[in-house]
């Protein structure tokens, strides 16, 4: 069964920390190049983090490099990402899929994600 359901997002202070969790299940990600994506408030959704299938090779926009961390289990199927020295402009929804993105039965490329919101 493919899946990919997100969590792990809420309201933080500025200088603070979320961890982002990703369960994704499934032979489709389980060899497959997991990103983390956002879109903020009137902007378009935009890829803020990936991980190769090994966690050897990462990647991460300049705006959070140095503050995310992108991070996989394999063994758990999981994906996580650990936010910290969060800022206001990184409030946004936040979702998991594979890079390019996979479309999961019952939820399409993006589903319900996760919210965060930094309070300044």
């Amino acid at each position: 069964q493919v899946e990919l359901v997100e969590s792990g997002g809420g309201l933080v202070q500025a200088g603070g920390s979320l961890r982002l969790t990703c369960a994704a299940s499934g032979r489709t990600f389980s060899g497959a190049v997991m990103g983390w994506f956002r879109q903020r408030p009137g902007t378009e959704r935009e890829l803020v983090a990936t991980i190769s299938w090994n966690g050897a090779t990462n990647y991460y926009i300049d705006s959070v490099k140095g503050r995310f961390t992108i991070s996989r289990d394999n063994a758990k199927n999981m994906v996580y990402l650990q936010m910290n020295r969060l800022k206001p402009e990184d409030t946004a929804d936040y979702w998991c899929n594979s890079d390019p993105p996979t479309a999961v039965p019952g939820r399409g490329y993006w589903g319900q994600g996760t919210q965060v919101t930094v309070s300044s």
